[in-house]
């Protein structure tokens, strides 16, 4: 059998007897892969050094990347459904890849707009098809426990940056002597970032081809043993029908869970894009003097990703338990009450303002890895990878609406590294307002009327 015709979606049916648990590893050698992305504060000073230019210059990286992980999930979540996971997988990767050695070749050569095309558009589209390619195949693989099943491979998405922060600093130490990780002000020469990237790629592209091997799809009228799918019908919300992605971006559901997923990352975000910085600030004395040191802040940035990979696991199995709406309600309401808290007491104790963060970003985690069986539940599994691809541009709108708003605030109360915990309030209640919105959102979620739903004659069943 060819490589290309081994990718083709009938090649990837699993055999009697496969077990399903090797599913989850598969999707999370993409996701733990992908999940790079949130690592990138790591050499961003080089960077920034590297091209002698702003910090918002190299911070566009970022956003292209998270902006066309978007765009490329929407656009392409159809193909995706209809290509299988195996090619989707393997397309992913050679995307993510090459974005890192076109980002090798535009730092040797000191072209900053050749990183835009590499790590920003080439690696954003490999982030948006990876992050869907597994969604659909895992929710068909455990129909019985899909906020449990996306739950085990998105959690790699935000743990990702746990191996990549500190792989990151050790291998710039190896490619440049006089880079020292433990110092924050210490920064890598160019030629170590170009050997960071080049490596990233490489080392990449084998971890994901794990997952493309070892993914499969369940073969026809495959069912776990002992799961009945008349229990599905006991549940609300909960339908037996389909729903297409062209007929699902109709509905009042979706573009409410939209909205739902939007208030979720946009406040999220506004704790991860400012964590370090913010807990210094929070701690800063009249003298201007923070009682939390740089080292410890950046402690603390490992222990936010730590909550927001366990809450992407412990938050989305626990609605298989409650329901995907009650769950909801909780990111969302105990949010607001939470960021409340952080506004009005999160100086008073280090230990209260990690605590509180903590939670907030294990509600922001688990908002990412429970949003796929909320949409199993309101449109079936026919399209689910395909509508999960466009409920992600709300991803894409958060990522920009987040930092915007909290630095906006920010940048009117001082300058970096003279603020206190008072200048934080404003963007902190803003996020409260946020959160609020989606609360109203997510009350109103009802379930698609029949009309949407795919006729059981017409209907043709798409792997996932």
């Amino acid at each position: 059998m060819g490589l290309l015709s081994a990718l083709d979606r009938e090649h990837t049916v699993a055999p009697a007897g496969y077990s399903r648990w090797l599913i989850p590893p598969a999707a999370l050698s993409v996701h733990l892969c992908i999940g790079q992305a949130y690592a990138t504060s790591v050499y961003k000073n080089s960077l920034v050094q590297h091209f002698d230019t702003s910090q918002t210059a190299i911070g566009i990286v970022f956003s292209i990347a998270i902006v066309m992980l978007g765009l490329s999930a929407a656009v392409g979540g159809t193909w995706v459904e209809r290509s299988g996971p195996r090619k989707a997988m393997f397309v992913s990767a050679s995307f993510w890849s090459s974005g890192f050695l076109v980002g090798a070749l535009g730092i040797a050569t000191g072209q900053l707009w050749l990183l835009y095309l590499g790590y920003g558009v080439l690696g954003g589209i490999g982030l948006g098809i990876g992050y869907i390619s597994p969604v659909s195949t895992l929710i068909k693989w455990f129909p019985d426990r899909p906020g449990l099943a996306t739950g085990l491979a998105i959690m790699g998405f935000g743990g990702g940056a746990l191996i990549a922060g500190p792989l990151s600093r050790q291998l710039m130490s190896l490619y440049d002597g006089d880079y020292d990780p433990a110092v924050a002000t210490s920064v890598a020469d160019g030629d170590a970032l170009t050997g960071l990237f080049v490596t990233l790629g490489i080392g990449y592209f084998v971890i994901m081809m794990f997952g493309v091997v070892n993914i499969r799809v369940p073969r026809e009228g495959w069912r776990p043993d002992g799961w009945d799918p008349a229990t599905v019908r006991e549940k609300p919300l909960v339908t037996t029908a389909d729903v297409s992605a062209a007929n699902a971006v109709r509905t009042r559901s979706f573009w409410l869970l939209w909205i739902v997923l939007f208030c979720n990352v946009t406040a999220g975000i506004g704790i991860l894009e400012q964590a370090s910085p913010m807990i210094q600030d929070f701690f800063r004395g009249p003298d201007g003097i923070s009682t939390v040191t740089v080292s410890a802040a950046a402690g603390f940035v490992g222990l936010l990703s730590l909550f927001n990979m366990a809450g992407r696991f412990a938050w989305s199995s626990t609605s298989d338990l409650i329901g995907r709406k009650p769950i909801y309600m909780v990111y969302l309401g105990v949010g607001m009450l939470l960021y409340a808290l952080l506004a009005l007491a999160g100086h008073l104790a280090t230990a209260l303002f990690v605590l509180l963060a903590g939670v907030i970003l294990s509600f922001y985690g688990g908002g990412f890895a429970t949003v796929p069986a909320y949409l199993r539940d309101l449109f079936g599994t026919y399209q689910v990878g395909a509508i999960h691809g466009r409920l992600l541009t709300a991803w894409s709108a958060a990522g920009v609406a987040g930092p915007l708003i909290i630095n906006g605030f920010l940048d009117a109360q001082g300058k970096p590294g003279t603020l206190t915990a008072d200048a934080y309030r404003p963007a902190l209640f803003t996020m409260v307002g946020v959160l609020a919105v989606g609360f109203v959102a997510n009350l109103l979620i009802r379930p698609v009327p029949e009309h949407h739903h795919e006729p059981a004659a017409a209907k043709e069943e798409v792997p996932g």
